[in-house]
């Protein structure tokens, strides 16, 4: 879920709630909005301590979009870094398989066959 999505979630069921519709429980429903955040998000929004409600959910947002952009971005990076790396045949240099003479692989004196 998003954090817009959970935004609008946990004010639709603030309805039911009325003590988290005052000014007094602002830093009471700031807290909760934080405890329902995915832990990344968490993590960088404890630290600030924002006990305005619009501002949370903002600063949440922002770092919502900065973590899937984050994660988009690497996930690019290692989608071009394995097919430049060639995977697959680190070590055929002649484009033949393995198996295809040589010697075999296993231990004791390689057999060649003509």
């Amino acid at each position: 879920m998003t954090v817009s999505e959970y935004a609008a979630k946990f004010e639709d069921l603030c309805r039911f709630a009325p003590h988290y519709n005052t000014m007094e429980a602002e830093e009471d429903k700031c807290v909760k909005f934080e405890n329902g955040l995915r832990p990344d998000i968490k993590q960088l929004i404890g630290f600030s301590e924002i006990r305005n409600f619009p501002m949370l959910v903002n600063k949440s947002r922002i770092c919502d979009k900065d973590s899937k952009a984050k994660a988009n971005y690497y996930k690019a990076i290692n989608e071009k870094r394995g097919r430049d790396m060639g995977r697959g045949r680190p070590y055929d240099k002649r484009g033949k398989k393995p198996e295809e003479g040589g010697t075999s692989g296993g231990r004791g004196g390689g057999v060649k066959t003509c």
